[in-house]
């Protein structure tokens, strides 16, 4: 990411379509060539993983850390693949536009995903899907029997499930496989229709050369495929149930620091393997996406571990954590390790000098650098470094619409009026900010597509540290033309990000 490029920052569930969520399939396309008309050289998205009613459907809280989404599965591609019939999907619920009902998505979905199922194995013999499943069978049979046993012990964590399936005992999952034989068929067929579908859309993008940014959540959830088939890369006790979690220390926001709950790693166990749990994830991961956000860097420096049990994070320590050894290995078979480090919040300098040794540039949110001492402030648009990753916001932040009209105290405006020479209206103040973004020596901006349409609070993706109305905005069908973009193109080239 060496040459002065932009891009947007939209999930796939944010995309419209009159099936509920944000799909892989026509829309998805158009974006594509929007984004493309207007000069853009990326596209970023969150992570892919499966996500869960459990965790709000958080896409930072995924079931499995190699496995797609399979919500995401456009229904109208599955029509033209021959896996369904037009009227199959000829009168779909009246879902709302400008949000994702999971519950209703998820209803609806599983009846289509069904009948495809059904229809796929009357078809008989598919190479392609033989194909997929024989390349993929490192993370997918144990993906597609987690799925088949969550379904047979309904709200219980796999910690939980009889002794022989939770320790993973040959002669039980043979059994269990068995029984389940036609509902781990069904989870691995969607898998490639995911995946079919994903390719596809890839292929588009590069043809209108357009790269995709993905995310890697740094940590895994604890009720995951990950933690039941790999218990020993994890820090977890005889009974399989963490010893710690993960979190970050108390600073000036928050007395108690934030308890995220995820289990920590077992980076002994980890470095025995040589690290191969990381190469396979890293390495899946490029094979769908071009680039990628690593989440929470500073994690693979050092981590706080607190005591699992604890109600806060305040009792947590900084656990030093392998991570130029784990660069050091996949660089040392990769030619390219494109990677963007989140290195925002709390940043020791040994994080950024572990970023400069492997070439990793890291994040610059703009929205942050209108406080104390502008001059000097690291996130103001004349302090930022060629290999950063400029952002208006992040997913986790406020629009910067919202951001000025409910967050900012009216010094933080007026030092924006005096740094910009003039005031500026709410309903404006997102196209001062991208223009300064995209004037800055930033190697590379991504603005929200929330922030080009200069949307408001409403159109907020997440409020962390909640858990209701989160990853739920969608774009209206009329929020998103060649208009909307037409802005984004003018600056665009102007400031020689074309």
């Amino acid at each position: 990411m060496n040459r002065r490029g932009s891009g947007v920052l939209l999930h796939i569930t944010s995309l419209p379509s009159v099936y509920g969520i944000g799909d892989l399939g026509p829309a998805a396309y158009r974006f594509v060539d929007l984004l493309a008309g207007a000069g853009q050289r990326y596209w970023q998205i969150l992570p892919l993983n499966p996500t869960c009613p459990e965790f709000a459907n958080s896409p930072y809280q995924g079931t499995s850390a190699f496995a797609g989404n399979t919500w995401l599965i456009s229904p109208e591609q599955m029509v033209a693949d021959g896996l369904l019939a037009p009227e199959d999907i000829a009168d779909p619920p009246g879902f709302p536009e400008d949000r994702v009902d999971y519950r209703a998505v998820l209803d609806y979905k599983n009846g289509l995903y069904d009948k495809a199922f059904e229809r796929f194995k009357q078809q008989g013999c598919d190479f392609r899907y033989e194909d997929f499943a024989a390349g993929n069978t490192s993370w997918l049979n144990d993906y597609a029997i987690f799925v088949a046993l969550k379904g047979e012990f309904p709200g219980k964590a796999w910690s939980d499930w009889p002794t022989g399936i939770r320790d993973r005992r040959e002669e039980a999952l043979r059994k269990r496989g068995t029984e389940l034989a036609d509902r781990i068929l069904r989870e691995k067929f969607l898998q490639y229709v995911f995946d079919r579908q994903w390719q596809a859309l890839k292929v588009h993008c590069r043809a209108r050369h357009l790269q995709i940014i993905g995310d890697v959540p740094i940590y895994v959830t604890y009720d995951s495929v990950d933690l039941w088939a790999n218990p020993g890369l994890f820090k977890l006790d005889e009974q399989k149930k963490p010893t710690a979690v993960s979190g970050v220390p108390p600073d000036a926001f928050s007395e108690t620091g934030q308890l995220w709950g995820n289990p920590v790693y077992n980076w002994d166990a980890h470095r025995e393997q040589g690290f191969a749990w990381w190469e396979s994830r890293i390495d899946r991961t490029l094979a769908l996406v071009d680039r990628l956000r690593l989440d929470h860097f500073r994690g693979f420096v050092q981590y706080w571990e607190v005591p699992a049990g604890d109600e806060t994070a305040r009792n947590g320590r900084w656990v030093d954590a392998p991570g130029r050894d784990l660069f050091t290995l996949l660089a040392r078979s990769r030619p390219c390790l494109p990677i963007i480090a989140e290195d925002l919040g709390y940043i020791t300098p040994d994080v950024h000098e572990m970023m400069a040794y492997f070439g990793f540039p890291g994040m610059k949110i703009l929205i942050f650098g209108f406080s104390g001492d502008v001059a000097q402030n690291p996130h103001a648009p004349h302090n930022f470094a060629k290999g950063y990753v400029a952002y208006t916001g992040t997913h986790d932040n406020n629009t910067v619409r919202g951001w000025f009209e409910h967050e900012t105290s009216e010094e933080q405006k007026n030092l924006l009026f005096r740094y910009i020479g003039g005031s500026v209206s709410g309903d404006q103040v997102h196209r001062i900010l991208i223009r300064l973004a995209m004037l800055s020596p930033a190697d590379t901006v991504i603005v929200p597509m929330q922030d080009i349409l200069g949307l408001g609070e409403e159109a907020r993706m997440n409020r962390p540290g909640t858990t209701e109305a989160n990853w739920e905005w969608r774009l209206r069908p009329d929020q998103i033309g060649e208009e909307s973009m037409r802005e984004l193109a003018e600056v665009t080239g102007i400031y020689g990000r074309g």
